[in-house]
C-alpha cells in the first residue's frame, strides 16, 4: 500500500515505496515556504529509500515554476533532480511527429477545411449544407472542436490503455439515445478523425523512461498526463512520490488566519473598477511589493487598466498575450482583403488605402490624393467602387484609384480556388504593394501574422498543412472568412519593455509563483465563478464517461487556484456592486473566502484606496458665443442664409469656419439618393423633351430611358435601389397626368439645373459690395401669369404646407426669388415646391407673394450680415427643431449649457 505522510520531516528511513506528501494549510506554507519544503522533503524521501538524485525527476505544474523548484534545490547544496514539466521533459526527448493529410493538425483554422473535406463524404451534412449553409458552418466548428478535444484527451492517456479509450468512447456514444441525430453523427466522425491519427504525441516516450524515481508535485488540481505516468511507473516497480500543494478554500485557515495583506473593494462600476486597479498596483509596488501579478479575468477591463498603468511608465509583461486580429498588422490585412471583394463598399476602399499597406499607392497618387478622392466620393454619394470613374477624378486622385484597382487585381479571382492559389494571390499583392517588408518591421504582430497566413514560411513536404493548403476549395469570401478565422486563433504576446513590475497573467498561473502581490479585478459573480464550457457536442454526462473535464471538475480546480492566492504576501480582490441598473454579487469563491475567515474569528479587511481626492472648482459652461472679427463669407447659398437665420453659431461653424460633417458611404440606397436621382431623371426627361430628341419616343418611354440612364450614371444597383424602383413605377403615370394638365393650362418648362449667382447689395452697400447670393434652381417654366420657380422635393405635404403657411420662414424658395428677380426679366414670378411622391398624387404647394417675402428677407439679411461686420457676436439659440439634428451640436458644447433643455 502506498504510504502517507504529512509531518515536516519525514522518518530517517522509509521502505521503496512510493509515498504522499501534503502542503495543506497557513500561514506557514507560503508560496516561498512550499519550495524549500518541496525541496527538503524530496531529497529526505529519495535519501531514505537510497535513490540517486541525478537520475530522478521531478514533474511540476507548468514552466514558470522550474526557476523557484531549482533555487530551492541549490539552498540544499545538494545532487538535484531533473527538474521538469511533463511537455519540457517530452520535448527534450524529441519532437512530435508532424501531422499528416487528414490528420488533426491543431490548427482551427485549417482543421476546420479538412473537416469540410470530411463531410463532404457524408450524405447528411451535403444534405444540411444544401439546406441551411449556416447550420453546416456551424456543425463543422463544433467537429473541429470536439475532435481537438479528444484528440488532446488521448494524449494523456498510457499508450497502452489509449486503445481502451476509443473503444470506451465508441461505446459511450452508442448508448446516447433520444433526439439530437446531427450532434451524435457529428460526434461520431469526430471520435474516429481523432481516433484515425495513429502518431505516437511526443509524451508518450516519458512511459518509457526508467529513472531512479518520479517525483511529482501537484498544485491547482489533478495532472492527467502525471497520473497516468505515475501510475505506469508503479505498476512497473519505479518508486513515485507525490507532493501536493492543494489548498482547500474552505478550510484554508484551519491552521491560523493568513499573515499576508488580504483585503477587498466593491467598485461603483466599469471605469471606477479599472481606476481602483490600477491604483492598487501603483500602490503594491510603492511599497516595494514586486512584481505585481495582474490577473487577466476580463480582457475588456484589462485593456483598460493597461492603458493606465501604462502612462506611468511601468514595465509590464503579458503572459495571456492578445489575440492576434486585434493587431494593427492584422486589421491593416483585413482591411485589404475587404476592399479586394467583388461586393466591396467604397468605404471599405478608403479604410484600406488610409492603412500603411496602402502607402506606396498614396506616394503614387500625390501627397492630397486621397483626402480629395474621399471627398469627390462623399459629395457625389457614390457607394460602390463600380460608380467611382477615373475620369470623372482630379488627376492626383485618378492615378491613386487607377493604381489601387491595378494592386488588388490579383486577388480578384473568379469562382472557388485552391487555398495555397489565394495565399500565392495574396503574398503577390503585398509584394506590388512593398507590404510584405511593411509587415515584417511591423514590431507589434507583423512577422506573426505573415506566418500563421503561411506568407513568410511553406508548410513541411507532406504534412496536413500541405493537404489542406493544395485541395481544400474556397471562394473569395470564405477565403477572408479563413484569414479572419486564422487571426482570430493567432496570439501576440508583446516583448517586455524594461524591469519587470506587473504580470499580466490568468489565475491559474499565479499559483506557486514569487510575486510581492496579487491584484484580481473582477472578483464578483459574472466574472470570477463561471467555468469555460465543454465541446457543445460532449455534455457533462458524456464527458464523464469518456474522461475529460466537467463543469464540476473545472468549478473545483477554480477554487483550488483561487486558494493558491492566500499563499501570496498580499492580495487585492475587487468587483464591481452593479452591472448597469442590475445589483452584481460577490463570486462564490469569494464568499468561501469570507465564510472561511469568519471560521477563524476574522474577517476580510476592506481596501484602502489610496488615490488623492482633489477638490475641483463647478465651472457651468455658458452659452456659446462665436466672434468673427468682422469677417464675411465670399457668397451665400440658401442653406447658409437659413443657418444664419436658424441660429448664429451654426452659421458661424459652418459657413464660416467651412466645417462639414462627411457623409456616410452607405451601400444600402436611402430616401436622399432616390430623390437626387429623382431630380437627375426629370432634368434629362425635360431637357431632352424640349431638344427633341428621339421623336419617335412617347414620354413614358422617354421617362423610363432618364430612369435607367440616371441609374447607370450614379452607379445605383437595381436591386438595392428596387424598393425605389417600385415607387418610380407609381409615379410615373401621375407625374405624366399632372404634367399634361398643367401645358394644358400654357404653363411650359422652359430650364432646368439653373445655376445663378448675384449681388444683391452692389452699388447699395459698400460693405456687402462683393457678397453674392448663389443657388442651383430645379427648374424654371413659364406660364401666362409669368416665370415659375419649381423646386423638386420628396418629403411630405404636411411638412411643407407648414413651411410656407408662415411665408416669412420659407427661406430657400425666398433666395431663390432673389436670384431669379435679379435677372432682368420684368416678368411676374411665382414660386412653388413641387411634391413629387406624395400617395395622393403630384402636389404643388405654392408661396404666395415670394417676391414680397424675398424683399423682406433681404432686408434682414442686410442687417444680420452688417452686425457680423461691426463684430457682433454669434450665439448660439440653443432652440427648436435646428438644434435637434445640428452637427454642430458636440461643438456649441450645447449639452453641457447650465439649465439648458434636454
Amino acid at each position: 500500500m502506498p504510504r502517507t505522510t504529512s509531518a515536516p520531516d519525514l522518518p530517517p528511513s522509509l521502505p521503496r515505496a512510493t509515498a504522499t506528501v501534503d502542503f495543506p494549510l497557513l500561514p506557514a506554507h507560503t508560496s516561498a515556504a512550499i519550495w524549500d519544503g518541496v525541496a527538503r522533503r524530496a531529497a529526505q524521501w529519495l535519501e531514505a529509500n537510497g535513490l540517486a538524485a541525478r537520475d530522478a525527476v521531478l514533474l511540476l505544474p507548468f514552466a514558470q515554476h522550474l526557476q523557484p523548484a531549482r533555487l530551492a534545490w541549490m539552498k540544499l547544496s545538494r545532487w538535484q533532480p531533473r527538474i521538469e514539466t511533463t511537455r519540457s521533459l517530452a520535448s527534450a526527448l524529441g519532437p512530435s511527429p508532424l501531422p499528416q493529410a487528414r490528420q488533426i493538425t491543431g490548427d482551427a483554422a485549417i482543421d476546420a477545411l479538412a473537416a469540410r473535406a470530411l463531410l463532404r463524404s457524408q450524405s447528411w451534412a451535403e444534405a444540411l449544407r444544401e439546406q441551411d449553409p449556416r447550420a453546416h458552418d456551424a456543425a463543422v466548428l463544433r467537429l473541429v472542436e470536439s475532435a481537438h478535444a479528444l484528440a488532446r484527451e488521448a494524449t494523456l492517456r498510457d499508450p497502452a490503455r489509449r486503445a481502451a479509450f476509443w473503444d470506451d468512447g465508441r461505446l459511450a456514444l452508442a448508448q446516447q439515445g433520444g433526439v439530437g441525430h446531427l450532434e451524435r453523427a457529428l460526434l461520431a466522425v469526430a471520435l474516429e478523425w481523432a481516433a484515425a491519427d495513429g502518431r505516437a504525441p511526443a509524451t508518450d516516450a516519458l512511459f518509457h523512461l526508467r529513472p531512479s524515481a518520479w517525483l511529482h508535485l501537484q498544485c491547482g488540481g489533478p495532472d492527467a498526463l502525471a497520473e497516468a505516468l505515475l501510475a505506469s511507473a508503479e505498476a512497473a516497480g519505479i518508486p513515485c512520490l507525490r507532493l501536493n500543494a492543494d489548498l482547500p478554500l474552505d478550510t484554508a485557515f484551519d491552521g491560523g488566519a493568513p499573515v499576508g495583506r488580504l483585503e477587498q473593494a466593491v467598485c461603483e462600476d466599469f471605469e471606477d473598477l479599472a481606476q481602483c486597479s490600477a491604483a492598487s498596483v501603483l500602490d503594491h509596488l510603492q511599497a516595494g511589493r514586486a512584481p505585481v501579478a495582474l490577473i487577466a479575468q476580463d480582457r475588456v477591463l484589462l485593456r483598460r487598466v493597461r492603458a493606465l498603468l501604462e502612462r506611468q511608465g511601468l514595465g509590464i509583461k503579458d503572459e495571456t498575450g492578445w489575440t492576434l486580429a486585434t493587431t494593427a498588422p492584422a486589421a491593416q490585412l483585413m482591411a485589404l482583403l475587404r476592399a479586394a471583394r467583388r461586393e466591396a463598399t467604397v468605404d471599405e476602399w478608403l479604410a484600406w488605402l488610409k492603412t500603411p499597406l496602402a502607402a506606396s499607392l498614396r506616394e503614387h497618387g500625390g501627397s492630397a490624393s486621397l483626402s480629395a478622392l474621399e471627398g469627390h466620393c462623399r459629395k457625389r454619394g457614390w457607394s460602390s467602387p463600380q460608380a467611382v470613374r477615373a475620369e470623372r477624378l482630379p488627376a492626383g486622385s485618378a492615378r491613386l484609384w487607377t493604381a489601387a484597382r491595378e494592386a488588388l487585381a490579383p486577388l480578384q479571382l473568379r469562382g472557388a480556388q485552391a487555398l495555397e492559389q489565394w495565399i500565392a494571390a495574396l503574398t503577390q499583392t503585398l509584394q506590388q504593394l512593398g507590404a510584405d517588408e511593411q509587415l515584417k518591421r511591423q514590431p507589434a504582430g507583423g512577422p506573426q501574422v505573415l506566418d500563421a497566413l503561411w506568407l513568410s514560411k511553406t508548410p513541411w513536404p507532406g504534412s496536413g498543412h500541405e493537404a489542406v493548403l493544395r485541395e481544400a476549395q474556397l471562394s473569395a469570401a470564405e477565403f477572408v472568412d479563413w484569414v479572419s478565422q486564422t487571426l482570430e486563433a493567432g496570439e501576440y504576446k508583446p516583448p517586455l519593455e524594461g524591469g519587470l513590475q506587473v504580470m499580466i497573467t490568468p489565475l491559474a498561473r499565479t499559483m506557486l509563483r514569487p510575486f510581492g502581490a496579487i491584484v484580481l479585478p473582477g472578483a464578483d459573480a459574472a466574472t470570477l465563478g463561471p467555468v469555460p464550457p465543454g465541446p457543445a457536442l460532449i455534455g457533462d454526462g458524456l464527458a464523464r464517461q469518456l474522461g475529460l473535464p466537467t463543469a464540476e471538475d473545472k468549478r473545483q480546480a477554480l477554487a483550488w487556484q483561487f486558494a493558491q492566492l492566500l499563499r501570496a504576501p498580499a492580495v487585492t480582490l475587487l468587483r464591481r456592486g452593479h452591472l448597469g441598473s442590475e445589483p452584481l454579487a460577490a463570486s462564490p469563491l469569494l464568499e468561501r473566502l469570507e465564510l472561511a475567515l469568519r471560521a477563524v474569528g476574522a474577517s476580510l479587511p476592506a481596501w484602502r484606496d489610496p488615490r488623492i481626492e482633489v477638490a475641483v472648482q463647478a465651472a457651468p459652461a455658458d452659452r456659446a458665443a462665436a466672434r468673427a472679427g468682422g469677417r464675411l463669407p465670399a457668397a451665400l447659398s440658401a442653406s447658409a442664409v437659413e443657418a444664419l437665420r436658424q441660429c448664429p453659431y451654426q452659421f458661424f461653424a459652418r459657413v464660416l469656419l467651412g466645417l462639414r460633417e462627411a457623409n456616410e458611404l452607405e451601400v444600402q440606397a436611402d430616401k436622399r439618393d432616390y430623390g437626387t436621382w429623382l431630380h437627375a431623371v426629370l432634368h434629362q426627361f425635360h431637357t431632352e423633351r424640349v431638344e427633341g430628341l428621339d421623336p419617335a419616343l412617347d414620354d413614358a418611354a422617354r421617362l423610363q430611358r432618364a430612369a435607367q440612364d440616371q441609374m447607370r450614371e450614379l452607379g445605383l444597383a437595381p436591386a438595392e435601389f428596387l424598393p425605389y424602383s417600385a415607387s418610380f413605377a407609381r409615379f410615373l403615370p401621375a407625374y405624366l397626368d399632372w404634367l399634361a394638365e398643367r401645358e394644358s393650362e400654357g404653363q411650359r418648362f422652359e430650364r432646368g439645373e439653373v445655376d445663378r449667382r448675384v449681388r444683391p447689395w452692389a452699388g447699395i452697400e459698400p460693405a456687402l459690395e462683393d457678397l453674392a447670393l448663389l443657388g442651383r434652381i430645379d427648374r424654371v417654366d413659364g406660364s401666362p401669369e409669368g416665370q415659375l420657380l419649381v423646386d423638386y422635393k420628396t418629403g411630405s405635404v404636411k411638412g411643407l404646407k407648414d413651411k410656407v403657411a408662415n411665408p416669412l420662414e420659407d427661406t430657400q424658395l425666398a433666395v431663390y426669388a432673389v436670384l431669379m428677380g435679379h435677372s432682368g426679366s420684368n416678368a411676374p414670378l411665382r414660386a412653388q415646391y413641387l411634391a413629387l411622391d406624395d400617395s395622393k398624387g403630384i402636389t404643388p404647394i405654392e408661396h404666395e407673394d415670394v417676391a414680397t417675402t424675398a424683399a423682406v428677407m433681404l432686408d434682414g439679411l442686410r442687417g444680420d450680415l452688417m452686425a457680423i461686420h461691426a463684430g457682433d457676436p454669434l450665439p448660439a439659440l440653443g432652440e427648436g427643431v435646428a438644434c435637434a439634428y445640428c452637427e454642430m451640436r458636440g461643438l456649441c458644447r450645447r449639452d453641457d449649457w447650465e439649465g439648458a433643455a434636454p
